[in-house]
């Protein structure tokens, strides 16, 4: 693990300093609240990366979609922070505690962003983390690779692959890579809840990276007090289609509420605007304001039993 270039380092010190205008967050019921886990690290080149995930294509809902580790609070008390880091533990194994993470490895909270109104009418907050060597930790020894040492251990059943993105690049419009037929991002225009909002897709390298696929081979067992399935007892579907999935992509596409996310923290980080037309206010804070003002956001109805799942109602349960 390479020490991070000036840029990077600059771009960390900015997220410990962000502090984010007030939140509509705490004034949504606990069925509307959610949060996801913007995970940051220094690659080998001292670049500063994100850990992503693309979920199982067996999903019943944004099958194969790139995510940020996350989903629902379980109760009033749980923070933003914790319900990101107990998602990112069941979704990726990412432990708890940072007794739990390989030496000399620790996570620092940096900051929270302005919150986020999911398509499911969910308020979701991105809560920012550095991955990191313990300050303790000799100058003189060497620092574990941490695409190496943490490789995560996947639940097949909603994750088919954990993949990384440079920061920076989701403030550019184009990349040195890109040709004709491949390119990293595209954009449109919206109305969405009477607001102007642009939707961003980024298209990340495959190439070039260690990906975490959650191999139908597998064999390892998951994590301490994972919620995954022994690989025996993985439907062969499942199994199936993680590894038809891992032959055939090529790029991971990151889009719609991701993408708006990833701008977000990108411009907090580097204090950049973006490279190609963007929201200039960040998060939807304003938005569910209003909607809570309308009344539009009271708790949401449990599934009863007998009830058909359909897509938005299977996404109140996961980001």
């Amino acid at each position: 693990m390479a020490t991070l270039k000036p840029i990077h380092a600059a771009a960390i010190e900015r997220l410990r300093k962000y502090v984010p205008p007030p939140t509509q967050y705490y004034s949504l019921p606990v069925s509307r609240r959610a949060a996801v886990l913007i995970l940051l690290y220094a690659d080998a080149q001292g670049e500063l990366r994100v850990v992503l995930t693309m979920r199982a294509t067996t999903l019943s809902s944004y099958a194969g979609q790139a995510a940020l580790p996350g989903g629902k609070a379980d109760d009033l008390t749980e923070t933003p922070f914790q319900t990101a880091r107990r998602e990112a533990f069941e979704e990726i194994g990412l432990p708890l505690s940072d007794d739990k993470l390989p030496k000399p490895f620790r996570i620092e909270h940096l900051c929270q962003l302005p919150t986020n109104f999911a398509r499911t009418e969910l308020g979701v907050r991105p809560c920012v983390a550095f991955l990191s060597p313990h300050p303790d930790w000799p100058k003189d020894k060497p620092v574990p690779n941490v695409e190496e040492t943490l490789i995560p251990r996947l639940d097949a059943r909603e994750v088919a692959a954990v993949f990384t993105a440079p920061l920076h690049n989701f403030l550019k419009e184009k990349l040195e890579s890109d040709t004709n037929e491949e390119r990293w991002y595209d954009g449109l225009w919206m109305d969405w809840n009477h607001t102007r909002w642009r939707f961003h897709n980024f298209y990340v390298p495959v190439a070039g990276q260690r990906v975490a696929w959650a191999s139908p081979t597998s064999t390892s067992s998951p994590a301490v007090g994972s919620t995954s399935l022994p690989y025996r007892d993985i439907p062969r579907s499942a199994k199936v289609a993680a590894k038809e999935v891992e032959e055939t992509t090529k790029r991971f596409r990151v889009f719609g509420m991701t993408g708006r996310i990833m701008v977000d923290a990108a411009r907090v980080a580097y204090g950049e605007a973006p490279g190609f037309e963007h929201t200039m206010h960040l998060g939807d804070e304003d938005m569910i304001g209003n909607m809570l003002k309308e009344g539009r956001l009271g708790p949401l109805l449990r599934k009863r039993p007998g009830d058909h799942e359909d897509g938005d109602a299977a996404a109140a349960a996961k980001i």
